[in-house]
């Protein structure tokens, strides 16, 4: 459906490039700088119209993206931008009916697009030791209708993984290099072990262990996004802010 309902998630965007993520519900609101936008002039209408706010400033109703959604919604750890999360889903190639733990759920920004890579017939055991972190995953999850492919456990992957035969697992832990046996114990033979670490130190430890526990094809990648400002009264080039290292993210193949 092209069709914005209640319920909807609608992402408004003005000529001043303002960018505000909005659940659409009956007889609300949304009260901004540039004016105000009523709910009701957005439902019936099609993704990609045009209004005006109250002060008459234009704006368009998209429809959202899975990294709208992220970037935007509620979190109480740093995410793992789109930009890795691209090089991830690349290089994996993780598709419907895959099964993949994540160790380090956080708020699930990254689950979200596991569990949509993999579905309809896949799944995605998620792996924290904090509470707070799973609450927060299984809301997000449910709010965006991906619950039903994830498994949310409150687990130490110190002692192991729960499931075998595994076509990828991802880490995203301070000491990952204490689970890479681990991860070689659960995964099937080729399978793909990832690794999300923000320092040098922690991602030469990280590949010196799957190194050691008998990974190959073994590859450490730093994504670095830019974006470039294409105005034609104004000049081409590079946006003045920009989101730099996020992480270093390393890849091997099980082998047997």
């Amino acid at each position: 459906m092209n069709t914005i309902s209640e319920g909807d998630y609608v992402l408004l965007v003005t000529d001043y490039k303002k960018r505000w993520l909005v659940k659409v519900q009956k007889g609300r609101e949304h009260h901004t700088h540039r004016g105000v936008i009523k709910h009701d002039d957005l439902i019936g209408r099609e993704y990609g119209c045009k209004g005006y706010t109250s002060l008459g400033v234009e704006y368009t109703a998209f429809k959202p993206v899975l990294s709208d959604l992220i970037l935007k919604m509620q979190r109480s750890t740093q995410i793992i931008y789109p930009k890795d999360v691209g090089v991830i889903l690349a290089y994996t190639g993780l598709s419907d009916g895959h099964r993949v733990a994540e160790a380090g759920v956080g708020s699930g920004g990254l689950t979200i697009y596991l569990a949509n890579a993999v579905k309809p017939h896949g799944k995605i055991y998620g792996y924290d030791i904090r509470d707070e972190s799973l609450a927060a995953t299984e809301r997000n999850l449910i709010e965006y209708g991906l619950s039903a492919y994830v498994e949310l456990k409150k687990h130490d992957v110190c002692e192991g993984f729960l499931e075998k035969e595994l076509d990828a697992i991802i880490l995203d832990l301070a000491t990952p290099w204490l689970v890479v046996d681990k991860a070689y114990s659960a995964l099937k033979g080729s399978g793909i072990l990832v690794n999300y670490s923000p320092t040098v130190e922690q991602t030469q430890k990280a590949v010196y262990a799957m190194e050691r526990s008998g990974f190959k094809d073994i590859k450490t990648f730093e994504c670095i996004l830019r974006e470039i400002m294409v105005r034609e009264d104004k000049g081409t080039r590079p946006a003045t802010l920009m989101i730099g290292h996020t992480g270093y993210i390393s890849f091997g193949r099980k082998t047997l």
